[in-house]
């Protein structure tokens, strides 16, 4: 249903959004926030401002009460008042307000409330730079009255809607499940909280439903969703939030297919209201075909560029580093840019600089030109090396050589940046993509042990399962990414329904049994207990709604959001308890370093 701007209530006639000259010449009492005052010698005119909309406000001798009038001239920023008068033309109509063709004559005016200087300005001309971000998340209650933020805040309720009932219309059930839950590893640190009624124990904060929505599969409830608060003690991220909120999605007897259809029709339903493209069925492609055409598991397939592999094209060039590279069993790969080489060297310099924080130790390149051609590999370079390019005059290509490990993350981080430089054509403004068969397991690059590719209860593929042991790296599991304009959006796959299966995982993550059946025993013991084939997905509401709002950061689509520090600037959190309150949870003071 939508948003009525008429609605009565026992202080204002009606919301200030919509006002038009079909209105000319009624009466109406309208509340709100003064957003600004002009005063024009014998007249005065305050924009007045609600969640719905501005609204000029003028008073005059002719026209207001002598207190009114009075009381308008000495009004302040963010005062709130109450105006009663009529609707009229404005002799000089404002194209950039919706309202601009009418303006409210006051007849009588009430200030509801005062308002101190606000400490960062709500209005703002249109050439004025916003405050500080650490300043207005401490300000957040004067923040979140402009109206990009209230924006944002109305689009992310009306997806939340749009959620519930897509999803209760395909069956599915909305359960809650608990936020003091039983520690368990799923990649990133947990939030404890201490027991006060069982000393030396503690709860977590969930990273997610994972265990319990598999057990509403066990209990036989086929279908479960949650729009689920989920919690990360993760370290500094710049758009990461330690608290999320995902569309988390799990039903019994299914395969990705059915993922699949029902979240691209969940996508394409919230994209209508967003008024963003697409349409289904969204491109599929296996983990390890994305890594070698764009050399990231989240590629932005809205501009057309891959990577290439051009190791038999260079392979007899005379120059050590790209030898030393394929005599060690590495690849040459780069990325042919049509018109590259009118980038300067300082933005190549910058794109080497990209390549070295995804771990390459560097990236090499060559111009093409009408007598040769210019950069480190340009003396090397025969025309013959040209053509297996496919290389003209004024093209550039970016080189890095060495294992995949390093020339993917390398060049997946270059591909998209050099694309902008260039201006390359976005082909699809709304580049959705499945990557599925991501790999069981990676391995810790510090230590060598092997550590879950999605998380440890994804199913893996039973052609794969004779080398669970032998050959683990190899093995693929049923997890699926959706990306969406290179941004991850969320992560699902098919669950381990068999217990023997996920015991023989969890061993190979380096538990022994009795700590398998201490941390995992409940889930084994549902799985025993005739859990049938299920799977889901958990889709980040936050990056949904930013993305589709067109917002620069988490932030600005959360009403109440932590800093990169992971603190809370308004309330000022997190704090230090008292002695007394320690004691009541069974804990001491510890010393902190402040250095």
């Amino acid at each position: 249903m939508p948003f009525d701007n008429n609605e009565r209530t026992a202080q204002r006639s009606r919301m200030l959004g919509g006002f038009s000259p079909d209105d000319v010449g009624q009466s109406f009492t309208l509340v709100g926030w003064v957003h600004r005052r002009r005063d024009l010698g014998g007249l005065l005119f305050v924009d007045l401002r609600d969640r719905s909309g501005i609204l000029q406000v003028s008073f005059g001798p002719d026209w207001t009460d002598p207190d009114s009038f009075g009381l308008a001239s000495g009004l302040g920023a963010e005062d709130v008042i109450s105006v009663q008068g009529r609707v009229e033309r404005r002799p000089t109509p404002n194209p950039e307000l919706p309202t601009g063709e009418v303006e409210l004559r006051a007849e009588r005016l009430r200030r509801l409330n005062s308002a101190v200087t606000p400490a960062i300005p709500v209005y703002r001309a249109p050439d004025e730079e916003l405050p500080s971000e650490e300043r207005r998340l401490r300000y957040r209650y004067l923040d979140l009255r402009r109206e990009e933020l209230q924006r944002a805040l109305v689009l992310r309720h009306r997806l939340v809607l749009e959620v519930r009932n897509y999803l209760d219309g395909l069956g599915f059930v909305e359960v809650e499940t608990p936020i003091l839950t039983k520690p368990t590893p799923e990649g990133a640190r947990d939030y404890l909280v201490p027991s006060r009624l069982h000393p030396g124990e503690f709860y977590a904060l969930p990273q997610s439903p994972q265990l319990y929505k598999q057990i509403l599969m066990a209990s036989g409830l086929d279908r479960y969703f949650q729009i689920a608060r989920c919690f990360r003690d993760e370290d500094l991220r710049a758009d990461r939030q330690p608290e999320f909120t995902q569309i988390d999605v799990e039903a019994s007897f299914v395969d990705p297919k059915d993922i699949f259809r029902w979240m691209e029709g969940l996508m394409l339903a919230l994209a209508r209201i967003a008024r963003v493209g697409g349409s289904a069925p969204f491109p599929r492609l296996a983990y390890d075909e994305v890594m070698e055409r764009f050399g990231t598991d989240r590629p932005d397939l809205r501009y057309d560029l891959e990577i290439q592999d051009w190791t038999r094209a260079l392979a007899d060039l005379d120059f050590k580093i790209l030898q030393a590279a394929v005599s060690e069993g590495g690849r040459i790969r780069g990325l042919a840019l049509t018109g590259g080489a009118k980038l300067s060297r300082r933005e190549i310099d910058g794109l080497e600089q990209t390549a070295r924080r995804a771990g390459a130790p560097g990236l090499l390149w060559v111009k093409r030109t009408e007598d040769g051609g210019s950069g480190p590999l340009a003396r090397f370079m025969q025309t013959e090396h040209y053509q297996a390019l496919g290389m003209e005059a004024g093209d550039l290509a970016l080189v890095s050589a060495g294992p995949g490990r390093v020339t993917s993350p390398s060049l997946g981080a270059v591909r998209v940046i050099a694309a902008k430089l260039l201006g390359l054509p976005v082909v699809r403004e709304a580049a959705w993509l499945w990557v599925t068969d991501f790999p069981l397991f990676e391995q810790d690059e510090d230590t060598g042990a092997l550590i879950p590719g999605h998380h440890p209860f994804c199913l893996p593929h039973s052609e794969d399962l004779e080398r669970l042991e032998a050959e683990p790296l190899a093995v693929r599991s049923h997890a699926y990414d959706l990306v969406f304009n290179g941004t991850e959006l969320g992560s699902g796959s098919i669950r381990n329904h068999d217990a023997g299966i996920q015991t023989r995982i969890l061993r190979l993550l380096g538990m022994h049994d009795d700590e398998i059946e201490r941390r995992f025993g409940f889930l084994l013991e549902a799985l025993r207990s005739g859990a049938p084939p299920h799977g889901g997905v958990a889709l980040g509401m936050d990056r949904i709604v930013k993305h589709f709002a067109g917002a620069r950061s988490l932030r600005e689509v959360i009403a109440f959001p932590k800093t990169t520090a992971a603190r809370a600037l308004f309330e000022g959190a997190p704090t230090p308890l008292a002695e007394d309150e320690l004691r009541e949870l069974h804990l001491r003071p510890a010393s902190v370093d402040k250095g």
